[in-house]
């Protein structure tokens, strides 16, 4: 699985993108409502939202996208509360690609870009009983937070969601 690029994502990626996430990412684990998926990655347009992206000849096969946030300021150690901290949004991969290591390595080429630009901790999310998620997160080095009752993002299983942090800079 090396036969590929790994870029940022531009303005002009937005329109794949959402057609990639909405084919391939659906499944009992994903929170995809349209709108807000797609008003999210229209944010790489205006800056606010940052994405790597793989893709062989022209052909998207997978993406991850991330913003800055204060939102997960409760979870932040007492020396950092306050900072701005990122969080990882989405993530998805062709569905032919699944368990290759390609989400693995995009995810790890967003920690880096964002470790580049000064920033302490990056947070991600899950649904408590996505395995592949929470085998791709602990292989970057997230750790388990937080797990708590959130039925309408998680609507199927135990209908709870899992919080992660890396810790980049101690």
């Amino acid at each position: 699985m090396s036969d590929f690029e790994i870029r940022r994502a531009q303005a002009e990626d937005i329109v794949e993108m959402c057609a990639l996430i909405f084919e391939h990412g659906p499944n009992p684990w994903n929170h995809l409502p349209e709108d807000e998926v797609t008003a999210h990655l229209q944010g790489i347009a205006a800056g606010a939202v940052q994405a790597v992206l793989a893709e062989r000849e022209g052909e998207l096969l997978g993406f991850v996208s991330y913003r800055l946030s204060r939102h997960f300021e409760r979870y932040q150690p007492e020396a950092r509360r306050g900072q701005l901290h990122a969080y990882i949004c989405e993530a998805v991969t062709h569905r032919t690609l699944v368990g290759q290591g390609l989400g693995s390595r995009l995810l790890n080429q967003a920690v880096g870009q964002l470790a580049e630009q000064g920033i302490a901790d990056i947070y991600i999310d899950r649904h408590e009983q996505n395995a592949a998620s929470a085998g791709m997160m602990g292989k970057a080095g997230f750790v388990e937070l937080d797990t708590y009752a959130d039925p309408e993002r998680r609507p199927h299983g135990s209908g709870r969601t899992t919080v992660c942090r890396l810790q980049v800079h101690p």
